[in-house]
């Protein structure tokens, strides 16, 4: 028998629910949930709403109408969906104490590839009584699978504000992947969305779906935060973007996999040394997607390096076969920050200079929060509330904020989309230990866009 879903708002009518910069949870909590209905049925997935306006459910009213739905079946799915509030940062799902932990922890790994990082997933015990669940949601709601989703903190000094204002689709759309995928039914991503998603078929390997797509497998995993290479029937795949490549340049070659620096050296009749002096290479290590001049007259094309979203001094050392000390050295720099649209030396022969900030004010516009403000300058919402005297995350459009300029010595690194404390560890050869210590984390969870500071 195929499962349905009960959907439910949380709060609504006279009870408001939490409330705070410009978020109302009764409100949000029936935006995301009509947005859910809506896809379900898409995709052929029976689904009812406890409410579907602005009206009052009590604790005893709730529960009775979740169950009059569809009846208290187990192949009931009972999804509530509510927004968080006091002053932490990432999603919540609480689970029934008669159900497993399967769909939620299917949902957290959609949310993480949904950029919303996850707190955790768990089941909270009534304390008068610990054989009964501690929310009357999933007491109530008995031999129905329920579970409570909170999709963030709208009272956050992280990126949960922004998350819930400008991508709640996304967060609840994650949430519809997890459901297809748990309930068994094929997955087919909402009309006009940009991006490529796959849903795994039996026979289907990581190697297979990467190679159709044209891309890496360790690409795929990044994306969608694998850590193995194991694949589950139904399970639903991010496709990321392939980007359009460059021009052709005769005068430039881009390191593709399985080159070495004699391979490419031969192809165009130099030696492996007039190679690497025509690039400034100090060692034979290549990276795929590096560009190697291979004709000393157009040389000159590589001296410069024009920072894009995503990039850090590592990644851009790595391609132009540099460390990140050199880097550093020849742009005078005194941190790991870097601005979108700053440009940087990249070879040995140019003249150093210094890196200016083009601007040390912004001006607030529509749809600007601290966090989007505060990313694109790479430093924390900290540090841009205290330059700017400010108590609260609310901004006025027009409002001049000044950017602290940043000159400490202190190396910083922006989280981004399949990073994990691991990893970011082992691009900075300093322990996982250490990373947590000097941010003051008490998890592994990390939230795309977070500010670390690397010791």
């Amino acid at each position: 028998m195929a499962k349905k879903v009960v959907i439910d708002p949380g709060h609504g009518g006279e009870d408001p629910g939490a409330s705070a910069n410009g978020i109302v949870e009764k409100d949000y909590t029936l935006m995301i949930s009509e947005y859910m209905a809506n896809r379900l049925s898409e995709l052929g997935i029976e689904n009812a709403l406890t409410r579907d306006s602005d009206v009052t459910l009590d604790s005893t009213t709730r529960p009775k109408t979740a169950q009059s739905l569809f009846g208290p079946g187990s192949d009931i799915i009972l999804v509530s969906n509510h927004i968080n509030a006091g002053g932490g940062d990432g999603a919540e799902i609480i689970y029934a104490l008669r159900n497993s932990d399967t769909l939620s922890k299917k949902i957290a790994s959609e949310f993480i590839k949904s950029g919303q990082n996850v707190r955790k997933y768990y089941q909270r015990r009534l304390p008068s009584n610990s054989s009964k669940d501690y929310y009357y949601m999933l007491r109530e709601t008995p031999n129905n699978e329920s579970i409570i989703v909170e999709y963030g903190f709208l009272d956050s000094s992280g990126d949960d504000v922004n998350q819930i204002k400008n991508n709640w689709e996304e967060l609840a759309e994650a949430v519809v992947r997890a459901l297809a995928n748990y309930i068994g039914v094929p997955y087919t991503a909402p009309e006009g969305t940009t991006g490529n998603y796959y849903t795994v078929k039996k026979g289907d390997t990581l190697y297979g779906i990467a190679k159709e797509y044209g891309i890496s497998v360790d690409e795929l995993k990044r994306v969608n935060n694998l850590t193995s290479n194991t694949l589950t029937i139904g399970e639903v795949l991010v496709i990321p973007e392939v980007e359009e490549p460059e021009t052709p340049n005769e005068n430039i070659y881009i390191v593709r996999s399985g080159d070495t620096l004699y391979s490419i050296a031969n192809k165009y009749g130099m030696t492996v040394d007039e190679l690497k002096a025509l690039n400034n290479l100090t060692n034979n290590t290549l990276s795929i997607g590096q560009k190697l001049v291979v004709n000393e007259g157009n040389a000159a094309t590589l001296d410069t390096y024009t920072v894009k979203a995503g990039d850090t001094l590592y990644s851009i050392a790595s391609k132009y076969g540099l460390t990140v000390n050199e880097l550093k050295q020849l742009n005078q720099l005194t941190s790991d920050v870097l601005s979108i649209g700053q440009v940087l030396n990249v070879s040995n022969s140019s003249t150093p200079t210094t890196p200016t900030n083009p601007s040390n004010t912004y001006t607030v516009k529509s749809g600007d929060s601290l966090y989007s403000i505060a990313r694109k300058y790479g430093i924390t919402v900290d540090a841009l509330k205290n330059a700017n005297g400010k108590t609260s995350n609310l901004l006025s459009i027009g409002e001049v904020l000044v950017i602290p300029t940043t000159t400490s010595t202190t190396r910083t690194y922006t989280v981004k989309s399949g990073d994990s404390l691991w990893k970011i560890a082992s691009n900075y050869g300093v322990s996982v230990g250490a990373i947590k210590q000097a941010n003051n984390l008490s998890n592994d969870l990390l939230s795309i866009g977070q500010v670390l500071i690397i010791p």
